[in-house]
């Protein structure tokens, strides 16, 4: 593999990750106008919300069994612009089993497409030899509020969903197809494909669901983080620490960029000091962040709790995709897989869990378990790896093939 194959498969697959945090982000910020357009109901509307990750953790288990036939790539060039064409199902319906069949679509291609992502990341980053996994999450961050910044242009501008959803669909499914041309997967150093896919070998240990729990639970303890953050932060400003509405609406902004910002020097920081310290620093900054918010005297602190987190938890979830890949270096997609599962874990408790202690106790409170699930992972850092920079067990290729 040459190093411009590398370089082209590392902006291939960015590329990738930025078009799927656009359609995410312009799905789930304009679930209000979803609701309207098909007349869900409050009652009704949790179920579909439920649906889409459901669904998308099926969509992960059956990309571990078809990566075992075909390669990810392969994966991941059809199932992005599915994803695509169910947005745009989205907004072309009219019918309530329009939007059903859409949204199960959806789900399904996210799974893949998520799980198909992160193994060719992981692949690269033991190809590169060094940390690049958290720019990726990056891009998919970057991406992210690109899309939430069309959706809020949309909805001032009252766009209907297929107005506000073509022109966007028009520009990213060929941008995707034609990158796509250039998704590269890395190789051990025996010369088989990385992560157990067709055609690979079986290098380093066997997968193990006992060894890769502690990956599992920090990645549910991540997203549980995560979504309370994306769900309740605006609710809680206005409810809880009076801001008026329009302040609530910053908290997430900032969350949003704060991750961004702090993804797009996370491989830098891992660099220098190891995913270890990297993701423990990570999870004590978030858990702070946490109390902050619970102990919050008003919006203004409050929200600097929310800053906080955005730089603590943004590291976490792609440096346990990168964990599942040194842990299990020949059959890291299948561990890739079953830890993205985990994923959708978090997003189905995270929201529901902080609204029933929210209601039951206090919202103040119910910070506080969100904040014990992020300590939870200073206990498991250790499955990060004992040494800095350590790739597949020793298989790391020299610096000399930094390829930028």
């Amino acid at each position: 593999m040459t190093d411009a194959g590398l370089r082209h498969g590392r902006a291939s697959l960015g590329l990738s990750f930025g078009v799927q945090g656009v359609a995410f982000a312009l799905l789930v910020t304009r679930i209000p106008a979803i609701q309207d357009q098909y007349g869900i109901s409050d009652g009704l509307l949790p179920v579909f919300l439920a649906a889409v990750p459901i669904l998308a953790g099926a969509g992960s288990v059956v990309t571990e069994k078809v990566v075992a036939r075909v390669r990810p790539s392969v994966v991941l060039r059809w199932a992005q612009p599915l994803v695509l064409f169910a947005l745009l199902g989205v907004g072309a319906g009219r019918e309530l089993w329009h939007v059903a069949v859409a949204l199960g679509v959806f789900g399904l291609a996210v799974g893949a497409l998520d799980a198909s992502m992160n193994m060719l990341g992981v692949s690269l980053q033991r190809a590169y030899g060094r940390p690049i996994m958290t720019g990726f999450h990056a891009a998919f961050s970057l991406g992210g509020i690109a899309g939430a910044t069309l959706a809020w242009a949309g909805a001032r501008w009252e766009l209907s969903l297929l107005a506000s959803y073509l022109p966007v669909v028009a520009v990213l499914l060929p941008a995707a197809l034609i990158g796509s041309r250039w998704y590269t997967e890395g190789k051990l150093p025996d010369g088989t494909e990385a992560g157990g896919g067709a055609g690979s070998g079986s290098a380093g240990r066997a997968l193990s669901f006992r060894l890769l729990l502690p990956l599992c639970l920090i990645m549910t303890f991540a997203y549980i983080g995560d979504s309370t953050v994306s769900n309740w932060s605006a609710k809680y400003l206005q409810d809880v620490l009076g801001s008026s509405e329009q302040l609530a609406t910053v908290p997430y902004n900032v969350y949003m960029v704060t991750t961004l910002l702090g993804r797009a020097v996370g491989d830098l920081g891992v660099r220098r000091f190891g995913a270890v310290a990297v993701v423990r620093g990570g999870s004590l900054l978030a858990a702070g962040g946490f109390a902050v918010v619970a102990v919050a005297p008003g919006a203004w602190v409050g929200m600097l709790g929310f800053t906080m987190l955005g730089f603590g938890l943004c590291v976490i979830v792609p440096q346990t995709f990168a964990a599942a890949g040194r842990m299990f270096p020949g059959d890291s997609d299948a561990a890739v897989a079953r830890l993205n599962i985990f994923n959708y874990v978090g997003f189905l408790v995270g929201s529901p869990l902080v609204g029933a202690l929210g209601d039951a106790w206090s919202y103040r409170g119910a910070m506080l378990v969100p904040m014990v699930l992020v300590l939870a992972t200073l206990v498991y850092a250790r499955a990060f790896g004992p040494e800095p920079a350590r790739y597949g067990g020793g298989h790391e290729r020299p610096r000399t093939a930094d390829v930028g």
